[in-house]
This record gives structure tokens, C-alpha cells and sequence, in this order.
């Protein structure tokens, strides 16, 4: 008798998190990567650091559009 595959556990409110690098953030905001850095290094800007690589979660870049553009509106 063959027993079935082991059942993988999922953790459905764990989000995936996509990483981008920081020229892949410099293309929707339109900056350099001196900006993008300045940013990262201001705390406004969230960023992970892999070894010598930096890598800036796609929530962290929406986050801040989204901050962003409520300061903005408050105007």
C-alpha cells in the first residue's frame, strides 16, 4: 500500500515578499541611485542588507509611495 505524500504546511497569513534591487526602485520613482540611497539611509526608504547587497522590499517601496502621497494630499 502506498501512503499519500506528506502534507506541506502553509502559512496563508505570511505575505510573500519580493525584493528589489535599488536600480529596480530607481525606475518607477524616477531618481538616481543617489537619491534612492539617500532614502534608504534616511530611514525613509526600508532596506534589507544580503551580504553587500542591498535589497528594498516591494512593500517597503509601496509603503513609502503611499506615505508619500498622503503628505501630499494633506497639503
Amino acid at each position: 500500500m502506498i501512503s499519500p505524500p506528506p502534507t506541506v504546511l502553509r502559512t496563508e497569513t505570511a505575505p510573500v515578499l519580493d525584493l528589489l534591487t535599488v536600480p529596480q526602485v530607481m525606475a518607477p520613482l524616477q531618481l538616481g541611485r543617489s537619491a534612492v540611497y539617500d532614502l534608504v539611509h534616511s530611514g525613509q526608504l526600508a532596506s534589507i542588507t544580503l551580504g553587500r547587497a542591498r535589497r528594498i522590499p516591494t512593500c517597503a517601496l509601496t509603503g513609502f509611495i503611499r506615505t508619500r502621497l498622503e503628505q501630499e494630499a494633506a497639503r
